[in-house]
């Protein structure tokens, strides 16, 4: 009985002996491993960016919301000669489903033509107009046209919208 007592102790202090730490390569495994199972459940609970359609705004939208005064409007290529974007000195607008969204220059971004910033933040969206650097193209008696990029974000800072076109400065 006592030689089987003391098998029993021998057997368990050898199991416990066996147990080892994991390797550094092994650890390291177990980490990636770790963080894509990690990525996948943050990226399932993530949803996707929710793109937007900026509507042309039109002299109605112009007048009932009071859009006047020097600014640079954004026109993406390829459509009419209505913009989709205003940047004025102490605003910026957007039409988005059917209504105008105002939005307020972000005054930490570079100062633009006009008193116009590069940047402007509203409640849900942001908006960029990235006007190309050089004199533009003379179009009216107080009107330069650039060539400028445009790009809307979402409150995660995704781009939801993003256009190439040009800006129309002027007062």
């Amino acid at each position: 009985m006592r030689q089987i007592g003391l098998g029993l102790l021998g057997a368990l202090a050898l199991t416990a002996c066996s147990e080892r730490e994991p390797t550094a390569e092994e650890t390291a495994q177990k980490a990636a491993e770790d963080a894509a199972d990690i990525a996948a459940v943050e990226a399932a609970q993530t949803p996707p960016a929710e793109s937007v359609a900026p509507q042309r705004i039109l002299y109605e939208d112009i007048e009932a919301n009071d859009m006047y005064g020097a600014s640079c409007a954004f026109i993406p290529e390829g459509s009419s000669d209505r913009p989709i974007a205003l940047a004025l000195a102490d605003s910026g607008f957007m039409k988005i489903d059917g209504d105008i969204e105002r939005f307020a220059p972000d005054m930490g971004s570079a100062e633009s033509a006009f008193g116009s910033r590069t940047r402007y933040d509203g409640r849900r969206l942001s908006f960029m107009i990235d006007i190309a650097e050089g004199d533009g193209r003379q179009i009216g008696i107080e009107t330069v046209e650039h060539q400028a990029n445009f790009t809307v974000r979402d409150g995660r800072n995704e781009t939801v919208y993003r256009a190439v076109g040009t800006a129309q400065c002027g007062s």
